[in-house]
């Protein structure tokens, strides 16, 4: 029997929790995009959904990945990426990833078509089910889009324009808006970057599974210039944003966190070979995700004063 520290450990893990801020950062940066118009119920009803939609999507990506054997290809555990190796532990089961997928769906459910009451308006339900799918099918057959190159444009997508965009929209009603689009740039870069650093120790073992990443288009060996390309993306939406006056000057101040992001890419370069060493390369990105997404959310509090 489990002790209930090992159990909550085991929770944590399996919901990979230190991740949900991937989440919480664009949805909150969303909101206060809104300024005079922000509204606290709203707001917590969305963050709800974003938050159990997330873990509904971690949750299905582990059952999906020992379904089709790519989490069975390395059983070290890793952390960051190659899955939370509780099933392949026999920690957990796999029936318990897919009931606990369908209980966060159906928790993100209860508090979308709470707001679409709340809002008079059940459009934010139609853009629900659009994004619940997507986050389903980024792992789960029948598309399985991660295994097709196309999970690095969904988590774009999901992580960046729905969210920013979303949370503006449950506050003004406006969608969509070029602020909103262009404020979710750096937010959809660097989560993609943190999933693309994390596809590069895996490549092997995915290609093994039949899954195909962006890093198998690349190889490893030239990966670190696509991560660089990415990050680079980031810093550079963060000034297009700042130019055109959605941020104020004092975001410029995230540039310094390109310093750890090519620190990140310069590990990705030379040890390519050693899960135990990247380790380190998605370290930093998630660091550096934290405290640009950190910045940008200062900076628009500080704007919502004056």
């Amino acid at each position: 029997m489990p002790s209930l520290q090992d159990t909550v450990k085991n929770l944590v893990r399996a919901l990979r929790l230190p991740f949900v801020s991937a989440s919480i950062f664009p949805f909150l940066l969303g909101s206060l995009i809104a300024k005079n118009d922000f509204h606290t119920l709203r707001f917590l009803l969305g963050l709800v959904a974003a938050v159990s939609t997330h873990l509904s999507a971690n949750l299905i990506n582990d059952y999906a990945d020992s379904k089709s054997g790519v989490d069975w290809k390395d059983l070290n555990f890793y952390g960051f990426f190659g899955g939370s190796k509780l099933i392949q532990d026999k920690v957990l089961t796999e029936q318990f990833f897919l009931n606990g997928s369908i209980i966060f769906a159906v928790c993100a459910a209860l508090s979308v078509f709470t707001l679409a009451v709340v809002l008079k308006s059940f459009i934010v339900v139609v853009f629900f089910l659009l994004i619940i799918a997507l986050a389903w099918m980024y792992s789960a057959k029948p598309l399985q889009l991660s295994y097709h190159r196309a999970g690095e444009i969904i988590i774009f997508l999901l992580f960046g324009p729905a969210l920013v965009m979303g949370a503006h929209f449950i506050h003004t009603g406006l969608f969509p808006t070029l602020q909103g689009f262009f404020m979710s740039l750096p937010m959809g870069f660097l989560v993609t970057s943190i999933l693309f650093v994390n596809e590069i120790p895996d490549v092997q073992d995915d290609r093994d599974a039949k899954k195909y990443t962006w890093v198998s288009v690349s190889g490893p060996d030239k990966a670190w210039l696509w991560y660089l390309a990415l990050m680079s993306a980031a810093f550079l939406s963060v000034l297009v944003n700042v130019a055109w006056g959605y941020l104020s000057p004092f975001a410029l101040v995230s540039l310094i966190l390109l310093i750890p992001g090519i620190k990140a890419a310069s590990i990705v370069r030379t040890q390519y070979r050693d899960k135990v060493k990247l380790i380190a390369s998605s370290k930093l990105t998630i660091a550096v995700h934290s405290m640009v997404s950190g910045i940008l959310i200062l900076d628009l509090l500080l704007a919502c004063k004056k």
